[in-house]
């Protein structure tokens, strides 16, 4: 589907991309991403994917339903933006797409020459990493062209501060 946002300015920018959900791991992935690209003059990106309609025969409800989720996507996306920029100075790169969140990553990567990093967060609970950290650890790891950073989702803010 459509994109919010614009492609990264400079060529030479490093630009670490995080999926944004509403998850206390993406909070840490995140952080991390943030602070690296504030020791490297480097940029962030933030990815929301819509997740396709369940409803898709009764149009006008899952018509309905597919533009609150993109109303609450492009919430999300703001309040992750003033984040990024707070921890920055920079504004980030904003994509909001539909569709499967796995499918619509490795397109917005392999579309975007721009992006150079994935960072993402394990969920540590009990339901294991969650399933894009397998999905692209698994199967899917040959199939990028750019390295993926797994922070664990645990981490405190002084933790992340530390480490990136």
């Amino acid at each position: 589907m459509g994109e919010t946002g614009t492609t990264a300015e400079r060529d030479d920018d490093r630009v670490f991309l995080v999926v944004v959900d509403d998850t206390e791991e993406m909070r840490v992935a995140l952080r991390f991403a943030c602070r690296r690209a504030a020791h490297t003059q480097g940029r962030v990106a933030l990815l929301y994917v819509v997740e396709s309609s369940e409803f898709q025969h009764w149009m006008s409800v899952g018509d309905l339903m597919r533009e609150e989720a993109r109303s609450e996507g492009e919430q999300v996306l703001q309040r992750c933006a003033a984040q990024v920029s707070e921890q920055t100075g920079s504004l980030p790169v904003l994509y909001l797409r539909e569709g499967s969140r796995r499918s619509q990553l490795m397109e917005l990567i392999d579309e975007e020459p721009s992006i150079s990093i994935l960072v993402l967060a394990a969920d540590t609970g009990p339901r294991g990493p969650g399933p894009l950290v397998s999905a692209l650890t698994g199967k899917f790891v040959g199939k990028l062209r750019v390295p993926v950073t797994i922070v664990p989702g645990h981490l405190s803010d002084e933790e992340v501060d530390k480490i990136a």
